[in-house]
């Protein structure tokens, strides 16, 4: 179930500024994949983005009482809902529209399909994708993508 950015502190409300947002692991192969991913494909500019390790990405993963070391989870805001696990990337798909949207469907499988698999793939990510020693170090043009405390860990 997503989660109202209106139950967050109200300087995270304020932080959030009405953006969807794409808060992800800086340092894992695949989520940092998943980014690059909808950088190229969200030509509306639909999202900001945040690194997990960022203060913005440790303040929201904090207040949602997720791990702040072992991200198990990236979160997607859509208008004014956080996602998390398959249900974010959902989300995701369905903000991009077009034929990325049917990707959306996914957020009708019943939990107890999905969000094993989910995690399946989340305990093992770095095992099976990889991670880097740092964040990923965007040049200033992508950077404008992140929002204030976004980017940085």
């Amino acid at each position: 179930m997503p989660v109202p950015v209106s139950s967050l502190p109200p300087v995270l409300q304020a932080r959030l500024s009405g953006r969807d947002l794409i808060v992800f692991d800086g340092v894992c192969v695949l989520c940092s994949g998943f980014f690059r991913f909808m950088l190229r494909r969200d030509r509306q500019r639909h999202f900001s983005f945040a690194t997990a390790q960022s203060p913005l990405g440790q303040a929201l993963y904090a207040a949602l009482d997720l791990p702040l070391t072992e991200f198990e989870t990236n979160l997607v805001v859509v208008d004014g809902q956080i996602h998390q696990r398959l249900d974010a990337f959902s989300a995701a798909m369905r903000r991009l529209g077009g034929p990325w949207a049917l990707a959306g469907l996914l957020r009708f499988l019943p939990g107890v399909m999905k969000d094993p698999a989910y995690h399946l793939i989340a305990r093992n990510r770095y095992r099976l994708f990889g991670r880097t020693e740092t964040c990923l170090m965007p040049g200033p043009e992508v950077r404008s993508r992140f929002l204030p405390g976004g980017f940085g860990g």
